[in-house]
């Protein structure tokens, strides 16, 4: 089958992975982790989806609406920004706390802020102190996000690491569904309570996190940059061998961690500088933040954060009407969300990116036009196609940016800067919904169904960026593509042989670092037995290295 994700792969462990033939199932160690990674790690971007339905579907409820005064224009738009203005500033720290203290820890510190500030927004009395608690939200969850996507991607078995970081993002949509469902529920509460209570339950995925993170274990990619080796190793024999010491995968899996972390470690500082240190450094710097871009800005948060003023666009004002659809399309984006991560082994990254990002272009045209004629004319179709679009956004959307985004990530940073540049994708991407958030009302309202023009625009660059600069990191080890300075396409260029001028194409993705790739090749022939001239000669690549 032509995309199919590890086509082609010469990487020994991922290789070994995939021809093992017993499933995840089977193995009780392996099952028992699986498990407790749903509360304590895969559900934390539950509190982001709960959030986004929040501010939606508050927005429908009279209670709220007089509570703060009608809020239109940039007050309303404040109320739902300060959130991801809060993960801006909270930014800078998380590596630091995620690489001293380690993955659970980082979890856990922002799962308790988190918790403070829902506790806040819950008994806000104005204004000020519902846009501060939201902040305080804001400022927490990025540390369990950013430590969390690192958590699932270090820990989980290299055949099923992919689906479970795409599942992870799946998880945003449990969330929702659960706000929406809740505030459609309370809405006939005649008081304050109708926003209070959603606006509590939004601590359920914190206090999840907080009382069963400390019930998996630590990464062990972290445990042996702090020297703990053995702790690592044990890590790995239960979960990864089913408690088998002598396992030969992990055996490859310690020494090609540990040889990768000790080659990252002599060539980094670890410190923001080693993001713009190298070539290949500085394309991921620019995929990771473009990608933060590109998942706010590609027309979602105008359906999660502000679907009542899309449907009173086309006629649909009853609130009721809109609470149903709001429902329906969160429990639809759930289905999307979680089939995409289960096919993301069946392709190629750039094949899933690609047509997901053309998808979301068509149905932002249609959807454009749709509106255009009902506003023109006020065709009773063009509304009813407009909602089926809505519809469609999601499947289109969650093939990619749903999917993809922190498998994406995982692969394409090393250890020694994965911390950091997830953290650059979350900045980015905070900064993004924060202007979407704020700006999405204020435009709505001055050019009406014209604002979704300037999202078409928008996707098309966007689809044009990830042609020529997304890289292909399917059917590699973490370890492996840690070397790679990614080469997007085979772009075309002349050469000179002789007096002759050659079209020639570079290669994708190509070694930043040859020799360091040899030197971690020949430290797993050598460790799993080796003898062969060809592992004869990566040892010997290996010594001249290290003379040189």
């Amino acid at each position: 089958m032509v995309g199919v994700a590890d086509v082609g792969s010469d990487n020994l462990i991922h290789r070994m992975a995939m021809d093992d033939p017993i499933p995840w199932y089977k193995k009780p160690n392996l099952r028992a982790m699986y498990l407790l990674l749903f509360p304590c790690v895969i559900g934390i971007e539950m509190t982001s989806g709960f959030d986004s339905q929040i501010i939606n579907a508050a927005q429908l409820l009279p209670a709220w609406k007089d509570y703060f005064g009608h809020p239109t224009g940039s007050y309303s738009g404040i109320l739902a920004a300060a959130l991801p203005l809060g993960s801006v500033v909270g930014l800078p720290f998380i590596p630091i706390v995620n690489d001293t203290f380690g993955r659970r820890w980082c979890i856990m510190f922002g799962s308790c802020i988190m918790v403070i500030g829902t506790i806040v927004q819950g008994f806000s009395y104005n204004g000020v102190m519902y846009i501060l608690a939201r902040a305080i939200i804001g400022f927490g969850l990025p540390y369990a996000i950013v430590a969390g996507s690192c958590l699932i991607g270090e820990l989980a078995y290299p055949k099923e690491r992919p689906i479970l970081t795409s599942l992870f993002n799946a998880c945003y949509f449990l969330g929702a569904i659960v706000a929406a469902g809740t505030t459609f529920g309370t809405q006939r509460i005649p008081n304050d309570w109708s926003w209070r209570i959603p606006s509590l339950l939004q601590m359920a995925p914190s206090l999840l996190q907080i009382f069963f993170v400390f019930f998996l274990p630590e990464s062990p990619r972290y445990l042996i940059s702090k020297d703990r080796y053995e702790d690592a190793k044990q890590v790995l024999i239960k979960y990864h061998a089913e408690g088998n010491p002598e396992s030969e995968f992990v055996k490859a899996e310690i020494v090609e961690i540990k040889t990768t972390l000790e080659i990252e470690m002599e060539n980094s500082k670890r410190s923001w500088g080693d993001m713009i240190r190298t070539a290949g450094m500085r394309r991921r710097l620019l995929i990771g933040s473009l990608l933060g871009l590109a998942t706010q800005l590609s027309g979602n948060v105008v359906i999660s954060y502000y679907l009542g003023d899309v449907l009173k666009l086309i006629g649909y004002t009853d609130p009721s009407f809109q609470a149903q659809y709001n429902l329906g399309n969160q429990c639809w984006s759930l289905v999307c969300g979680v089939s995409a991560a289960l096919v993301v082994m069946r392709f190629r990254r750039r094949t899933m990116y690609l047509t997901g990002i053309l998808s979301i272009f068509a149905v932002y045209v249609a959807w454009t036009i749709c509106s255009a004629v009902f506003v023109s004319n006020h065709s009773e179709v063009a509304a009813k196609l407009s909602l089926f679009w809505i519809y469609a956004y999601s499947p289109a959307y969650n093939l990619c940016f749903n999917a993809l985004t922190y498998t994406y990530l995982i692969e394409i940073f090393p250890f020694a800067q994965r911390a950091r540049g997830i953290a650059i994708f979350q900045f980015w991407g905070k900064a993004a919904q924060f202007f979407g958030t704020y700006v999405n009302p204020i435009g709505t309202g001055a050019i009406g169904w014209k604002w979704l023009l300037v999202y078409c625009c928008w996707i098309l660059v966007e689809a044009v960026l990830i042609y020529f600069l997304w890289p292909e990191t399917s059917g590699r080890s973490l370890e492996e593509l840690a070397f790679c300075e990614f080469c997007p396409v085979q772009l075309p260029f002349l050469s000179q042989y002789g007096k002759n001028w050659r079209l020639t194409f570079l290669p994708n993705p190509v070694f930043e670092k040859d020799e360091y790739a040899r030197r971690t090749e020949a430290a797993l022939a050598k460790t799993l037995g080796g003898g062969s001239d060809g592992e004869e000669k990566n040892v010997q690549a290996v010594e001249t290295v290290e003379k040189v």
